[in-house]
């Protein structure tokens, strides 16, 4: 599977975003996919996962209630919907498959990465 992202921009703090992650392969509906972030100088760290059916959704403390993944399995496409956005969501967004069932959401838990996509708020 290959990944590509969009949709990142420069947003004003408070403002909405949503990101998209297109995937190459027939598969992909077989796939739990999930966005990770990595800020400059932090480590990459999981921001939301969903199943391969769409029925069932993981998120970070940071962005639940915030943040809503989405997919849609007859466009091979992850969506993340991202409001109130806070200046500390500054980050290169990414979106991987998960390589196993359900079970952590770590960054060695997943694979095949997307190049990302910047997402820069400001105050």
């Amino acid at each position: 599977v290959q990944l590509v992202e969009s949709g990142g921009r420069l947003v004003q703090a408070g403002g909405s975003l949503r990101l998209s992650c297109a995937a190459s392969g027939r598969t992909f509906s077989s796939y739990i996919m999930g966005w990770f972030r990595q800020a400059q100088g932090k480590e990459r760290e999981f921001v939301a996962a969903i199943s391969s059916t769409g029925g069932s959704t993981y998120y970070a403390d940071s962005v639940k209630g915030r943040f809503t993944i989405a997919r849609d399995n007859a466009k091979n496409t992850v969506y993340l919907q991202m409001n109130s956005l806070k200046t500390e969501d500054t980050a290169v967004y990414y979106c991987a498959v998960k390589k196993y069932g359900i079970g952590t959401m770590k960054r060695d838990d997943f694979g095949s990465w997307g190049q990302g996509t910047q997402v820069t708020v400001s105050s």
